[in-house]
């Protein structure tokens, strides 16, 4: 059920005194602890029926009721919506008429599914509201073998084999040829590829599988944010594991030591990338799935969102013969993504471009990209010793993480290459002192330094739910606004587009700190980072909070959303 869904049914609710506020609190309590969908778990613990949540769905949503236990049900429309489709979305075909397709589902507001079917089938949908019962039997009447009673078969067969799923940590191992089995069996293929699908229609960066005591946790990263979906039995755990070993080509047998791999799948005819991360924890592996969807990758930088005087300064930075050039933020914050987009703005034939990264996230024509490999002495360190002996114009190292890697990146920088990196920092002007704590020179950094970027990613209101509001008068301070004035700013109201959180996309803030020759100066005497800083802002540098207040007052993020990306910066 969509977080919008739940709000909304938990709202209808009470207002029609249909469930008493402690039962609500109840089910929503056995929700929490459990996981599943509210609606299952009202109907499981009696509070209410299941045709009486979809009449007051259908009433609140202004979406049309069906009982699919009353018509007859056309099998021939199973052409016009695929089996997989059906039940991985879980709709039921309905009628047909001209191009426009009738479906039953019981969570109508599921918007994805209805575009992800819309774009693959070409017929128009017109959404209509069930019971969750009534869906799976019509699609196990007309599909057969439903994804849910996959997993119940799978379940009883573990029961049958007297296996017991107890704490993973002190559960016996199973045997390969056991696992290999497991991984085989066709409710584990097709749980574990809809975990992976649901995560690219999501448009997620990362998939969190998490084994708990009593429940398995399957959460996605949306736009910087996780999110917890319905997951999988957690019987089901060791199964899925298993099965993403084997298409990482991994150690199935393996259950102590942390392993590392990738894959890659087709979807809708393009691939995408997946890196595996797997940890043991204290019951079972825990697995982190890094989604590198080539459709979702951005490599321009005004479809990334920055402003035409950061652009401008970007490439004038990178179109230099030599010096290094640096960007800097968090994790997640699309430093790596703005590399590639200036390595692709300023590849040309003429140029041999050669990049080192740990590991290669997206493969660029053209370019020579080497991954590091520490497990054979293959570090940052060594790749660039190699790389400076092949006559390279421009160099990416996808991290300086240590001294000796910022020792030879700035050596390369002051001898005739152009090197593009990373750090983790929290502003542009701490970039200086954490070479500085690296060890590297103060003349070297000043030298060798060009530009330095620190960026952030800010969610956008979603387009199809925005509305305008006053800007409420207790973020007016941290602002720098007036509270007097009456400040109108952009809110999202949630929709179906956005899942309900108002939000939908993100775009690029960087504060650039050009260096000048009073900034080399300043870094060669050794200056205090405030102190550059102030000089900076004199010559017009714009802080990360200034850029997010900018993006505010133009309507494109909301005022919270600002705080909370450039909070310490």
């Amino acid at each position: 059920m969509s977080p919008s869904l739940k709000d909304r049914l938990v709202e209808a609710l009470t207002a029609l005194r249909l469930v008493s506020p402690e039962d609500l609190a109840k089910a929503l309590a056995t929700q929490k602890a459990q996981g599943g969908g509210l609606s299952d778990i009202l109907v499981g613990m009696g509070l209410v029926e299941a045709k009486a949540l979809v009449a007051v769905l259908s009433q609140e949503l202004q979406i049309p009721p069906i009982n699919l236990t009353k018509i007859q049900l056309d099998h021939a429309l199973t052409t016009a919506l695929p089996r997989r489709m059906a039940v991985y979305y879980q709709l039921v075909p309905v009628s047909l008429l001209g191009g426009t397709l009738a479906v039953a589902m019981a969570d109508p507001l599921n918007i994805l599914a209805l575009d992800e079917v819309t774009a693959a089938t070409g017929l128009a949908l017109t959404p209509l509201i069930a019971t969750k019962g009534q869906v799976q039997a019509a699609i196990q009447e007309l599909y057969g073998d439903t994804v849910a009673q996959a997993v119940q078969a799978l379940t009883a067969q573990d029961a049958a084999s007297g296996v017991e799923i107890i704490e993973m940590a002190r559960a016996p191992a199973r045997q390969a040829e056991e696992l290999i089995r497991l991984t085989q069996e066709t409710p584990v293929v097709r749980v574990t590829d809809a975990l992976l699908q649901q995560g690219v229609a999501v448009r997620a960066s990362d998939i969190l599988i998490e084994p708990f005591e009593r429940r398995l946790r399957i959460r996605y990263r949306v736009d910087g944010l996780l999110q917890e979906a319905d997951s999988p039995p957690l019987a089901m755990h060791e199964g899925i594991v298993s099965r993403l070993k084997v298409m990482a080509s991994l150690d199935i047998a393996e259950h102590r030591l942390p392993q590392d791999g990738r894959f890659q799948l087709q979807f809708g005819g393009q691939s995408v990338d997946f890196r595996l991360a797997i940890v043991p924890s204290s019951f079972g592996e825990k697995v982190v799935l890094r989604v590198l969807d080539r459709r979702q990758a951005t490599l321009d930088l005004a479809r990334l969102g920055f402003d035409p005087a950061t652009i401008e300064m970007l490439l004038t930075a990178a179109r230099r013969p030599h010096g290094m050039l640096l960007v800097t933020g968090p994790t997640g914050a699309g430093k790596s993504t703005t590399l590639y987009a200036l390595l692709k703005a300023v590849d040309s034939p003429t140029h041999n471009v050669v990049t080192v990264e740990d590991p290669v996230e997206y493969a660029m024509a053209g370019i020579n990209q080497v991954a590091v490999n520490a497990d054979i002495g293959l570090t940052f360190a060594a790749c660039l010793r190699a790389i400076l002996r092949q006559d390279p114009d421009v160099i990416l190292v996808g991290e300086i993480r240590d001294s000796e890697t910022a020792d030879i990146a700035i050596k390369a920088a002051l001898t005739g290459h152009l090197v593009l990196s990373t750090l983790h920092t929290n502003d542009a002007i701490g970039a200086v002192a954490r070479l500085m704590n690296m060890g590297v020179e103060p003349f070297l950094i000043s030298a060798s330094l060009v530009l330095v970027g620190a960026q952030r990613l800010l969610r956008k209101v979603c387009t199809a739910c925005k509305a305008t509001v006053p800007l409420p008068k207790h973020l007016a301070h941290p602002f720098g606004l007036d509270p007097g004035n009456v400040i109108r700013v952009a809110q999202g109201k949630g929709c179906p587009a956005c899942k309900g959180s108002g939000y939908h996309g993100r775009l690029g803030i960087m504060e650039v700190l050009h260096l000048d020759g009073a900034v080399r100066a300043m870094i060669t005497a050794g200056a205090k980072e405030q102190e550059i800083r102030a000089h900076a802002r004199t010559v017009g540098m714009r802080m990360l909070r200034e850029l997010a207040i900018q993006r505010m007052l133009d309507g494109v993020t909301t005022p919270e959303e600002a705080l909370r990306v450039t909070v310490g910066a």
